[in-house]
Protein backbone atom coordinates (compact mmCIF):
# COMPACT_ATOMS: atom_id res chain seq x y z
CA UNK A 1 0.00 0.00 0.00
CA UNK A 2 1.54 3.54 -0.76
CA UNK A 3 2.72 6.07 1.87
CA UNK A 4 -0.24 8.44 1.29
CA UNK A 5 -3.12 5.91 1.01
CA UNK A 6 -1.59 4.30 3.99
CA UNK A 7 -2.11 7.89 6.03
CA UNK A 8 -4.70 8.76 5.00
CA UNK A 9 -6.85 5.43 5.75
CA UNK A 10 -4.68 5.17 9.34
CA UNK A 11 -5.28 9.06 9.81
CA UNK A 12 -8.75 8.43 9.44
CA UNK A 13 -9.08 6.04 11.71
CA UNK A 14 -7.07 7.36 14.65
CA UNK A 15 -9.05 10.56 13.74
CA UNK A 16 -12.06 9.00 14.66
CA UNK A 17 -11.01 7.25 17.81
CA UNK A 18 -9.02 10.61 18.77
CA UNK A 19 -12.37 12.39 18.73
CA UNK A 20 -14.33 9.56 20.31
CA UNK A 21 -11.35 10.37 22.94
CA UNK A 22 -13.05 13.48 23.97
CA UNK A 23 -16.19 10.98 25.81
CA UNK A 24 -13.41 9.60 28.01
CA UNK A 25 -11.35 13.46 29.06
CA UNK A 26 -14.86 15.17 29.89
CA UNK A 27 -17.65 12.47 29.93
CA UNK A 28 -19.85 15.10 32.34
CA UNK A 29 -19.05 18.17 30.13
CA UNK A 30 -22.60 18.28 28.22
CA UNK A 31 -21.27 20.49 25.25
CA UNK A 32 -19.43 17.32 24.42
CA UNK A 33 -21.93 14.83 25.06
CA UNK A 34 -24.23 16.84 22.66
CA UNK A 35 -21.38 18.09 20.36
CA UNK A 36 -19.51 14.14 19.98
CA UNK A 37 -20.68 13.75 16.38
CA UNK A 38 -19.36 17.00 15.12
CA UNK A 39 -16.22 16.48 17.34
CA UNK A 40 -15.11 13.06 15.77
CA UNK A 41 -16.22 14.25 12.17
CA UNK A 42 -14.15 17.35 13.00
CA UNK A 43 -11.03 14.98 14.25
CA UNK A 44 -12.02 12.32 11.77
CA UNK A 45 -10.98 15.47 8.67
CA UNK A 46 -8.42 16.43 10.87
CA UNK A 47 -6.84 12.68 10.79
CA UNK A 48 -7.22 12.57 7.36
CA UNK A 49 -5.33 15.61 6.56
CA UNK A 50 -2.70 14.31 8.66
CA UNK A 51 -2.52 11.47 6.69
CA UNK A 52 -2.27 12.23 3.47
CA UNK A 53 0.16 14.96 3.90
CA UNK A 54 2.25 12.92 6.21
CA UNK A 55 2.20 9.90 3.38
CA UNK A 56 2.83 12.49 0.82
CA UNK A 57 6.31 13.56 2.82
CA UNK A 58 6.89 10.47 3.85
CA UNK A 59 7.29 9.19 0.01
CA UNK A 60 9.26 11.71 -0.95
CA UNK A 61 11.69 11.84 2.07
CA UNK A 62 12.86 8.15 3.10
CA UNK A 63 13.58 9.38 6.62
CA UNK A 64 11.64 8.15 9.87
CA UNK A 65 12.54 11.60 11.52
CA UNK A 66 11.10 13.62 8.87
CA UNK A 67 8.28 10.99 8.77
CA UNK A 68 7.38 11.63 12.52
CA UNK A 69 8.28 15.09 12.64
CA UNK A 70 5.77 15.92 9.65
CA UNK A 71 3.47 13.71 11.40
CA UNK A 72 3.95 15.35 14.76
CA UNK A 73 3.88 19.40 13.53
CA UNK A 74 1.01 18.95 11.09
CA UNK A 75 -0.76 16.73 14.39
CA UNK A 76 0.26 19.38 16.99
CA UNK A 77 -0.18 22.42 14.13
CA UNK A 78 -4.10 21.29 13.56
CA UNK A 79 -5.38 20.41 16.99
CA UNK A 80 -4.00 23.72 18.32
CA UNK A 81 -5.54 25.52 15.88
CA UNK A 82 -8.89 23.86 16.87
CA UNK A 83 -8.50 24.54 20.49
CA UNK A 84 -7.67 28.03 19.87
CA UNK A 85 -10.97 28.23 18.27
CA UNK A 86 -12.82 26.64 20.85
CA UNK A 87 -10.98 28.62 23.69
CA UNK A 88 -10.75 25.76 26.03
CA UNK A 89 -9.60 22.35 26.82
CA UNK A 90 -5.79 22.91 25.27
CA UNK A 91 -4.45 19.71 26.62
CA UNK A 92 -6.81 17.51 25.57
CA UNK A 93 -7.23 18.31 22.25
CA UNK A 94 -3.66 19.04 21.59
CA UNK A 95 -2.12 15.92 23.10
CA UNK A 96 -3.60 13.49 20.94
CA UNK A 97 -3.90 15.49 18.04
CA UNK A 98 -0.12 15.30 17.79
CA UNK A 99 0.08 11.17 19.28
CA UNK A 100 -1.96 10.61 16.63
CA UNK A 101 0.37 12.77 14.02
CA UNK A 102 3.12 10.93 15.71
CA UNK A 103 1.87 7.32 14.88
CA UNK A 104 0.69 8.11 11.34
CA UNK A 105 4.43 9.55 10.18
CA UNK A 106 5.73 6.24 12.02
CA UNK A 107 3.34 3.59 10.38
CA UNK A 108 3.42 5.70 7.19
CA UNK A 109 7.48 5.41 6.59
CA UNK A 110 7.87 1.98 8.28
CA UNK A 111 5.12 0.20 6.62
CA UNK A 112 4.15 2.51 3.31
CA UNK A 113 5.30 0.99 -0.03
CA UNK A 114 8.21 3.14 -1.55
CA UNK A 115 7.64 4.49 -4.49
CA UNK A 116 10.35 2.58 -6.34
CA UNK A 117 8.71 -0.58 -4.73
Amino acid sequence: MSKPLLGLILGGILGALDGLSALVSAPNEPAVQQGIVGIVIGSTIKGLIVGVVTGVVARKYNSMGIGIGCGLALGFALALVVALLQGSHYLDIILPGAIVGVIVGFVTQKYGASQHA
